[in-house]
Order: structure tokens, then C-alpha cells, then sequence
């Protein structure tokens, strides 16, 4: 008896996977090419955004700690440091000059020694640096 019923269940799964090999040959056969690019365009963009989440840094927490051995290292004083994180917020110095309520000279001369202070000739040097050193906090993404 047991031998019968091995020899049935041998023989419905073979016919059920025939049954399905044909059908996989029939939808191969009857849908269009573009289908199977773009399932296969979906999952590498599924694994392109897995990939992403996983590789791409955590943000750093709210706290930010400003380097103050940095900024007594440097010399630099308060308002050179107000000039400084302004600096970063991408103002033109007649901005910085009116929201801070000082003159454009005024202006000139801080970033001047801001310049002086941290060996650098350029705006964005000054604020790479600066962010380096952690004088400013770093950008927002």
C-alpha cells in the first residue's frame, strides 16, 4: 500500500512541476520584455536605496560644542566669532553689516582679522576651517 501511494505522489509531482515549467515557458513567451526590465530595474533600485540608507552617515546630534581652546588658541574674539558663524550663513557683508547694526567697514575689518586669524585668504576657506575646528556648527543637509 505504501508503495502505491509512493508511486502516485511520485508521479502528481512530477505532472505539477510539468504543469509549471509550461506555464513559466508560456509567460516568458507572452509577456513583453519591457515587464521583465523594469522588475528588474525595481529591484535594483530597492537595493540602490538599502545600500544608501545603510552606507550614508548617521547626523551628528543636536548638540553641537563650540572648540573653545580653539577659539583661545586662535584669539579670536566673540564678535569675530558672530562674524564668523554669519560668514557661514552665505550674507554679503553689507547684510551682515545691516542685521548686525555696524557700518561695512566695520565689517571688512572683522573679517579681515577673522581671515588674519585663520591663515586663510577666502570666504569659504575662512568657513571650511572654521567648521573643521569646530567654531561654527556644520552644515544642515
Amino acid at each position: 500500500m505504501a508503495k502505491t501511494i509512493l508511486i502516485y505522489a511520485l508521479a502528481l509531482g512530477v505532472a505539477a512541476t510539468l504543469l509549471q515549467w509550461l506555464q513559466y515557458r508560456y509567460l516568458v513567451h507572452a509577456l513583453p520584455v519591457e515587464l521583465y526590465a523594469m522588475v528588474l530595474a525595481i529591484g535594483f533600485t530597492a537595493l540602490g536605496l538599502w545600500a544608501g540608507v545603510r552606507l550614508t552617515p548617521r547626523r551628528r546630534g543636536p548638540g553641537f560644542e563650540r572648540n573653545q581652546a580653539a577659539i583661545r588658541s586662535l584669539g579670536l574674539t566673540a564678535r569675530e566669532c558672530e562674524i564668523l558663524e554669519l560668514l557661514a550663513s552665505g550674507q554679503s557683508n553689507k547684510e551682515l553689516a545691516r542685521s548686525l547694526g555696524i557700518s561695512p567697514n566695520t565689517i571688512k575689518t572683522h573679517v579681515a582679522r577673522v581671515y588674519e586669524k585663520l591663515a586663510v585668504q577666502r570666504r569659504i576657506q575662512a568657513i571650511e576651517k572654521a567648521r573643521w575646528l569646530a567654531l561654527i556648527p556644520p552644515a544642515e543637509i
